[in-house]
């Protein structure tokens, strides 16, 4: 019998839009002074909407989508940084999101010593990170970089840190947005064969891209969203063919 990994009950998410809504002190004062004063209108969006789905353990899933779809507001949604406006998401095990550029990483700190606040902010400790820390700084190949502070990194640079520290962690979940879509093509190859092997060794990997060729190579479902919700999930030759029908 299958094991849950993520489970969404009747999940919607929404967020609040302001149009003509005074956001400093002067554009409140200028409106006061001509008697025009707007409260602005709210708009609500809706983003998703009745998501039921499970993740069991040991997936690896691939989401597919158009921009602007929700794939990204799902794993953050997964991930506790936003919370459902009706409905649940639910996660089994100890789990690492690999959402965008820079998340978690204080501008000052070199890469390495962001190694241990990442460990730190993950829930690892810090005999943990000093375990992992070495690996992390070779996998990622920044060399004599990583004494340096994290502010001057490139983008390539800070995906190399990020995805390094997330794929050296012990955690039975593992979210990656387009974030490996930044960088150069040679490690973008490494960082899939590195989640190749996590999936391997009974991770459960869930992979926002827009690329059917990585969904063909490494994952065993996929799952494609439109309109607020799941049009298709299964396998990823059929799932790729809704996405490609898209446009």
């Amino acid at each position: 019998m299958k094991t849950a990994a993520i489970e969404f009950h009747h999940l919607t998410k929404e967020f609040e839009l302001w149009h003509d809504r005074p956001y400093s002190i002067k554009s409140i004062v200028a409106q006061l002074s001509t008697f025009n004063f707007k409260f602005g209108r709210r708009e609500k969006l809706r983003i998703l909407e009745n998501i039921d789905l499970t993740v069991y353990k040991g997936d690896f899933v691939g989401i597919m989508g158009r921009n602007g779809v929700g794939k990204s507001t799902l794993l953050r949604l997964i991930s506790n940084i936003y919370r459902p406006t009706s409905g649940s998401v639910v996660t089994h095990g100890r789990l690492i999101p690999l959402l965008e550029l820079g998340a978690g990483f204080a501008a000052e700190l070199t890469g390495y010593e962001n190694i241990f606040l990442n460990a730190s902010i993950l829930g690892f400790s810090k005999k943990e990170a000093e375990l992992k820390a070495q690996a992390i700084v070779d996998f990622s190949e920044l060399k004599e970089k990583i004494n340096q502070p994290v502010r001057a990194y490139s983008s390539g640079m800070l995906v190399r840190l990020g995805f390094s520290i997330a794929a050296h962690f012990n955690a039975d979940l593992l979210l990656f947005d387009e974030i490996l879509a930044v960088g150069d093509v040679g490690f973008q190859e490494k960082c899939l064969q590195k989640i190749h092997e996590l999936h391997a060794s009974g991770k459960t990997i869930v992979l926002v891209t827009h690329d059917p060729q990585q969904v063909a190579k490494y994952c065993n479902r996929c799952i494609v969203i439109e309109k607020q919700g799941v049009v298709f999930d299964g396998a990823p030759s059929e799932g790729i063919g809704v996405y490609s029908r898209m446009f």
